[in-house]
């Protein structure tokens, strides 16, 4: 099927909540529609299957059906999600050939069961919107699944939730996007989340991650890197996959800038942000690779039975494309790292497209390492676990990696063990301002739909004018909360000298165009605007400190900045400041 279509008036992209503003784009693309046939895995098909020399591949298990996620316990159990069936399979090999022990057990069953993740004897399970955790038993069995998290953001057009432990013992999660690119109504669509070791509190990592299924940890530098999902129907050769160096509180490009920094022509920023503005805040890619690949799970390789040369290499399962011609994909890569830094991309174990690439034999997604050293790779369309292993005489190295947890930990605690910004000396003034809400009283109990308990929205605010301020600055943070302290729930800046009050219910995006021109920064949570208080259930009542300065000037900080970045540039210029704190405690948990 071939294409041909304009993108200045293309529907295949969805544009969320916001309409689509003209700005003189022009552009088109030609667009496949190519879908190699699936065939059966026969012994001659497989025995087309390319690895490198000394590599060995074969099937570990077979009739799996949609195969997607895998996961090996300390122990060498192999757990593995099927997401049509909705359930986690175990599988044994108690003798060691390189071959599982009998059919399948079912050891779990949930919709939408995808992402798996091990850790201290418990077994991690998310599907689309909740995330379980199981007791494994000593036969490999699971106990009762328990959900840890019920509200997790819908999923859209990417429901397909993985989940991994890092190197601090935090979990990660990456929540795709609803669409192909469209400015997402919750903020944690096309996110990488983390979630704290108790599962009380969760943050936003990253943000513009069209879809990061595959994500690791760089054993030498303790990096978080993954691979994400280009955009579709921009053509054969564009949007490339990105290998992204993940770091806490940087955004991608997604949806609006591409690969290496490339404008997306459909995408409207809201808040009338320049698409100029968006890519200057964006991070690049690291290194590309082909377009519509599709990366699925990622692995550092930590063990010691492969070459030595290979420890520290990602190796990455690419499932295949769709929307190009010739086809791409279908293969196992491999991502050279040297001192923690990527250097290059190659394929590692290829023939699973065969007949010219008309046709394929397995579209590869889940990747683990077994507790031999040896790779386990999932084919969701024929339903094969492969063994990858090495057999050749290479030196080995002579024992495994395990990432530092001190650059996650650094991250994580950014920001955090300071005083309020009120009592910071950045803030410092002998001018004073009255601060009042008509949604609370001074002192008093907050209402719940100003929480993310309930609405969520913003409450209004007010605050006396002061004599010759050219801007008015809003931060609201809580320092009763741990292990982040204080944390930050709204940055609002270049408030107008002319504004001495805020709605109730003010939008949660980076600019806004009522008042024009205001900018929101990043709170704790990682989210851009008002995010509400969440304390957890049965703490005594938090106390929320709504502080509001009059400045001397507009600032020069970008939209999305951290609090500590919005105080800098404050400094030498309060003229004077005000703040009115309120309370909020949650008795009850919503889940039950």
């Amino acid at each position: 099927m071939k294409l041909h279509l304009g993108m200045a008036v293309v529907c295949l992209a969805s544009a969320g909540a916001w309409a689509q503003q003209g700005d003189g784009t022009d552009t088109g693309a030609q667009i496949h529609i190519f879908k190699p046939d699936k065939v059966e895995p026969t012994a001659s098909r497989m025995a087309a299957i390319k690895a490198p020399a000394g590599f060995t591949v074969t099937p570990f298990a077979t009739g799996l059906k949609n195969a997607r996620i895998v996961a090996v316990a300390p122990g060498g159990d192999v757990y593995v999600s099927r997401r049509d069936q909705g359930d986690v399979v175990l599988l044994r090999d108690a003798n060691g050939d390189g071959r599982a022990d009998g059919p399948p057990q079912i050891v779990a069953a949930r919709a939408g069961a995808h992402g798996l993740a091990i850790k201290d004897g418990k077994l991690y399970l998310v599907t689309v919107k909740e995330l379980f955790v199981a007791d494994i038993r000593p036969d490999g069995r699971l106990g009762e699944l328990q959900m840890l998290v019920g509200d997790l953001p819908d999923a859209g057009q990417h429901a397909n939730r993985t989940i991994a432990f890092g190197p601090d013992g935090m979990l990660y999660l990456s929540a795709g996007s609803t669409c192909n690119a469209c400015n997402e109504n919750n903020q944690e669509n096309a996110t990488m989340l983390r979630f704290s070791p108790d599962f009380k509190s969760r943050t936003i990592v990253a943000t513009g991650l069209r879809n990061t299924i595959g994500f690791d940890w760089q054993p030498r530098s303790g990096e978080l890197w993954g691979f994400d999902h280009g955009i579709d129907f921009l053509g054969d050769d564009e949007q490339p996959e990105e290998l992204n160096r993940i770091e806490a509180g940087k955004r991608y490009g997604w949806p609006h800038v591409t690969g290496a920094g490339s404008i997306y022509p459909q995408s409207t920023p809201i808040g009338e942000i320049k698409k100029t503005e968006w890519k200057a805040l964006s991070t690049p890619m690291v290194l590309g690779y082909t377009a519509h690949a599709a990366p699925m799970q990622m692995v550092f390789y930590k063990g010691t039975g492969f070459p030595a040369e290979y420890q520290g290499d990602a190796f990455v399962t690419m499932r295949g494309s769709w929307n190009r011609k010739k086809a791409a994909g279908y293969e196992i890569v491999r991502v050279r790292f040297q001192d923690g830094q990527a250097k290059s991309i190659e394929p590692f174990v290829t023939g699973f497209l065969t007949d010219g690439g008309r046709t394929h034999i397995a579209r590869p997604v889940g990747l683990a390492m077994a507790k031999d050293g040896a790779l386990l790779m999932a084919d969701d369309a024929n339903g094969v676990i492969y063994r990858v292993a090495y057999t050749g005489n290479a030196a080995r190295a002579t024992s495994a990696l395990q990432a530092p947890a001190g650059p996650m930990q650094q991250q994580a605690s950014k920001g955090s063990g300071v005083p309020v910004a009120f009592t910071r000396p950045q803030t410092e003034s002998k001018g004073k301002l009255t601060v009042g809400s008509s949604s609370f009283a001074k002192g008093g109990a907050m209402p719940a739909k100003y929480t993310e308990y309930a609405d969520g929205v913003a409450p209004a605010l007010s605050w006396s004018p002061v004599p010759n301020a050219q801007s008015y600055v809003v931060i609201m943070e809580d320092p009763d909360a741990k292990p982040v302290t204080p944390v930050v729930h709204w940055l609002a800046w270049n408030i107008p000298a002319r504004v001495t009050s805020l709605p109730e219910g003010l939008q949660e995006q980076p600019r806004l165009t009522e008042p024009d021109g205001v900018l929101q920064g990043s709170t704790s949570h990682g989210s851009t605007g008002w995010y509400g208080p969440h304390p957890p259930v049965g703490d005594a009542p938090h106390h929320y400190h709504f502080q509001v300065y009059a400045l001397d000037r507009m600032l020069d900080v970008p939209w999305g900045s951290d609090r500590d970045t919005l105080l800098a540039a404050m400094q030498g210029h309060v003229l004077a400041k005000g703040e009115l704190v309120g309370t909020y405690a949650q008795k009850q948990n919503p889940l039950k």
